[in-house]
């Protein structure tokens, strides 16, 4: 049934992990061609560029107690540009009759404070203040942080979104990630303190339940969210996930033509930064599969149970003992906040 919606649907923040499909559901969605919503060429990302001056500053792999004052700035005034450049979409969206939809893998816009207090055990309450954002309050009232919101942005401003969430199986995520950080790595696209600095961030359940759990407190419904097994196994679950949150199921597609122009995605906005031939590179690689593809590739997220013993033989015979532990630690460690949000997933 074609959709009769006059008005704009709340605007959409899609929460993801690295690896998990998320650029599959946006294609079968077919996001750009969709009738009521707007989103950027970057594959919807806005908050890629915020930890980008510790990365290139040399200062990322630091104990966040030893950065400078300067550089706990730089960082935040990072964030703070990430949110003027989605708010400015925003408008954009707003005049032309339209919600805006983005995308953003959920440490990206966590407090970096979250990461001092994992390893620390300790909660710096005013090292967590450093990164909380001041947005404005004629937009969207006081700027408040309720105890469960880890991120940088005051719990008003992430009310004004519906919260969307996709997940997949660690074994299967944190696999494909290990692959792709290898390539980037392999051309020079990260050395070994930047390769363990994503991955320690990155590979995680932690930071999307702590997120989801937020969206309970604060907003009593319970969020949408969709596994990719469904994305890849089960049409109709994706065509749930599109009604409840606005997006047009009649645009949903199967088949599509192989993308002509590689790279799209996260940090293509700024064509006059050093690193954006780079960034390019690392873009195709962590798109390959969709991109070069012209319809679902199913066994890359395989149907039924997964067993974590099986594959941790297979990492083993691809990747050697040590990778194959680090990618073990990882799974184990991700399961338990896997198995409670997927019990909460869409089911068709």
């Amino acid at each position: 049934m074609t959709m009769t919606t006059t008005t704009p649907p709340r605007r959409v923040f899609l929460i993801s992990v690295p690896r998990s499909a998320s650029h599959l559901l946006l294609k079968i969605v077919d996001i750009h061609n969709q009738p009521k919503f707007l989103t950027n060429e970057q594959g919807g990302y806005f908050f890629f560029p915020a930890f980008a001056p510790a990365i290139h500053g040399g200062y990322a792999d630091k104990p966040l107690n030893e950065w400078t004052d300067a550089q706990k700035e730089e960082i935040k005034a990072s964030f703070h540009g990430c949110v003027s450049s989605l708010e400015e979409y925003s408008e954009r969206a707003q005049k032309a009759d339209k919600a805006m939809f983005i995308k953003e893998h959920a440490y990206w816009f966590m407090n970096p404070a979250v990461m001092y207090e994992l390893m620390t055990g300790k909660e710096d309450t005013e090292l967590f203040k450093t990164f909380q954002l001041r947005l404005s309050e004629s937009s969207y009232g006081p700027n408040t942080f309720s105890s469960s919101n880890k991120t940088v942005l005051p719990d008003e401003y992430l009310r004004s979104w519906q919260v969307a969430f996709i997940i997949r199986h660690p074994a299967l995520a944190w696999a494909s990630m290990y692959r792709a950080m290898t390539k980037i790595k392999g051309f020079g696209g990260m050395g070994d303190k930047e390769f363990m600095g994503v991955w320690k961030t990155n590979t995680t359940l932690r930071w999307t339940r702590m997120v989801y759990d937020w969206c309970l407190e604060q907003q009593g419904a319970q969020p949408v969210l969709i596994d990719a097994d469904d994305v890849t196994h089960n049409p109709a679950a994706v065509k749930r996930f599109c009604e409840l949150t606005g997006l047009d199921p009649e645009k949903m597609q199967y088949e599509w033509s192989e993308e002509k122009v590689k790279g799209t995605g996260p940090g293509m906005h700024d064509t006059e930064n050093e690193h954006y031939e780079m960034q390019i590179k690392i873009n195709c690689v962590m798109r390959s599969t969709v991109d070069a593809s012209s319809g679902i590739v199913k066994d890359k997220t395989p149907s039924g149970p997964i067993d974590v013993a099986v594959e941790a033989e297979k990492w083993r015979a691809e990747f050697g003992d040590e990778a194959a532990q680090l990618l073990h630690e990882a799974v184990l460690e991700s399961l338990p906040d896997y198995e409670y949000l997927k019990e909460r997933r869409i089911v068709v």
